[in-house]
């Protein structure tokens, strides 16, 4: 398998880490969205990260990409076996995709007051979900999961983007401790990653 992914890229450090909790071996090959490789150009229409290749198989977006490799490679399970447990798992993706990671263009972006505006939000809805960080062993389900997988490039950003829920949200910021220590979490992160909490 083929990875064009990015070092600082949220959705691309989701799938790394998806493809570490499954111990996965992969090409990464570092794809600078400005100036796209040429082969992602040919398999990519929108040229984007996260990009997989597995034999003639071309997958992407974050959340096709891991469901993708759950369905392929079952062991261990990310999602949900039956259809109802898959479907609200798949509701709560859309979910953390549109309230959180929707943000991610003002985040990264330059314009001062978008930024200040997307912490804010970002801020208010992690807090808001502070409960339900609380009310299970991982996020929304007593096994780790996909959702799991997908806050957990989020969270370790939060610092980066000078968000500090620590003193309101404690127990966001236990669960992020106890996600951040899994190999799978350790193994996914890029060397700038790494990088962004010092």
């Amino acid at each position: 398998m083929t990875l064009f992914s990015r070092a600082d890229d949220a959705h691309s450090h989701w799938v790394r880490f998806v493809l570490a909790e499954k111990a996965l071996g992969v090409r990464l090959i570092e794809a600078d969205v400005a100036r796209p490789p040429e082969d992602l150009i040919d398999l990519n229409p929108y040229q984007a990260v996260p990009t997989l290749i597995d034999r003639d198989l071309v997958v992407y977006e974050a959340r096709i990409v891991s469901e993708y490799l759950d369905e392929r490679y079952p062991h261990p399970a990310l999602l949900p076996t039956d259809p109802a447990g898959r479907a609200q798992t798949r509701v709560a993706l859309h979910r953390i995709e549109q309230d959180w990671y929707a943000l991610l263009p003002a985040l990264e972006g330059s314009d001062r007051r978008e930024q200040i505006r997307a912490r804010k939000l970002l801020r208010d809805s992690v807090i808001a979900a502070e409960p339900l960080f609380r009310a299970r062993s991982w996020f929304l389900s007593e096994q780790f999961s996909v959702l799991d997988v997908a806050v957990a490039p989020m969270l370790w950003r939060l610092r980066r983007w000078e968000i500090d829920v620590s003193d309101v949200a404690p127990s966001v910021q236990r669960y992020a401790q106890r996600l951040f220590a899994r190999p799978g979490f350790r193994a996914g992160l890029s060397g700038v990653e790494r990088d962004m909490r010092g």
